[in-house]
């Protein structure tokens, strides 16, 4: 869950739109987690319906002004809240609660009994497996959040040079000194939004054996602009590889529009929900050679690994949370926060995970 952009300072309290009285009680953790995972259900049930899922026609024109909107977008809106929303709270929120590679993404489990850690290092290994990587290449990891792919490829593939680019100073700060305490010096990082960011040293042939990128893609609009920036970057015989989660058959904005949107407003303004064959409207830089799906399962059980140790950190984490929001705001955006992880669980866990997933793809240049 990477945005590439400056991070600012929001106004918290005066900013926040007010909400209904379900949604207070749910933030002030006056409902019991299952009533909650059902209305999100039901909630789920209603977009599936508002989307066209049982009329062709209806998705058919949604999709087509979707489309419309995404080639007439910029490269990405909202920058600025994208970022604040996921990483307003210093590293020692994320540290406390995902796992120990701090992979702020989906993980695999194999077997669906693993622990976090090991299903992080899997996910990773797919990620090597699909993408081609190999020791030796320049590798561009793109939207890279707290640097846990690119720690990871540092050390698996030592004569590689891999290059992170990352959202925020304080992001960069966090991976080059985690870098320097395990010895790693194959490895540098960019702050920079994707908007508007060059790499100064790229030359006419391209840069990037391989560019790998995680959960980034779902914070952007213009797919067109977007892959024909990151084709200037890949050498002639490069791999663009992409993880992202995705509906299987429908997409749409996140939107704050009713004031009903929970999600949009606290978590992911100006973000968009990809359908699996979105990016396939947007190859003429880059073609699909390869994709692959995975059951939404995977995600709805790492995010509740991170709700469960969000919860065992919670003693320590609430002076955090007081010095970041506020003493008034604090206990809300706790729980504001175990509400996210419990949305993320129950959309991607929805219908035995066959309707939200994850979709990979492997892109070469044309």
């Amino acid at each position: 869950m990477t945005a590439l952009s400056t991070p600012t300072t929001p106004a918290r309290a005066a900013a926040e739109p007010s909400d209904g009285w379900l949604i207070q009680w749910c933030e002030r953790g006056w409902l019991p987690d299952g009533l909650v995972r059902a209305g999100m259900r039901a909630l789920m049930r209603q977009r599936l319906r508002d989307e066209g899922i049982h009329d062709g026609e209806l998705r058919s024109r949604r999709f087509n002004a979707l489309l419309d909107e995404l080639q007439s977008s910029p490269i990405a809106i909202e920058t600025d809240a994208a970022n604040t929303q996921h990483y307003e709270l210093p590293p020692a929120f994320f540290e406390a609660h995902l796992g120990p590679q701090l992979k702020y993404s989906c993980a695999l489990y194999n077997t669906g009994s693993e622990p976090l850690a090991e299903a992080e290092k899997a996910m990773f290994a797919c990620y090597a497996e699909r993408a081609g990587l190999a020791d030796g290449q320049c590798i561009l990891d793109l939207g890279c959040g707290w640097g846990s792919l690119s720690l990871w490829m540092a050390k698996c593939y030592p004569n590689a040079r891999i290059v992170a680019l990352s959202n925020s100073q304080g992001q960069r700060s966090w991976i080059e000194a985690r870098a320097a305490e395990r010895g790693l010096t194959n490895l540098s990082v960019h702050t920079g939004n994707i908007v508007d960011f060059e790499f100064a040293d790229m030359s006419e042939g391209g840069r990037f054996d391989r560019v790998v990128s995680a959960e980034m893609f779902e914070h952007m609009k213009n797919y067109g602009l977007l892959l024909g920036k990151i084709a200037r970057w890949m050498r002639p015989d490069a791999v663009l590889f992409v993880h992202i989660f995705a509906h299987r058959t429908l997409a749409y904005h996140f939107r704050v529009q009713t004031g009903t949107d929970w999600m949009s407003k606290y978590f992911f303004t100006g973000g968009t929900m990809p359908s699996e064959a979105l990016l396939l409207h947007f190859q003429d830089d880059l073609r699909v050679t390869r994709q692959w799906w995975l059951n939404g399962m995977h995600y709805a059980r790492t995010a509740d690994h991170w709700l469960a140790n969000l919860d065992a950190a919670r003693s320590r984490l609430m002076p955090v949370f007081t010095q970041t929001y506020g003493e008034r705001k604090a206990a809300v955006w706790f729980q504001r926060w175990r509400m996210f992880y419990l949305a993320v669980s129950a959309l991607f866990g929805y219908a035995g995970g066959n309707e939200w997933g994850v979709a990979h793809y492997r892109l070469v240049k044309r």
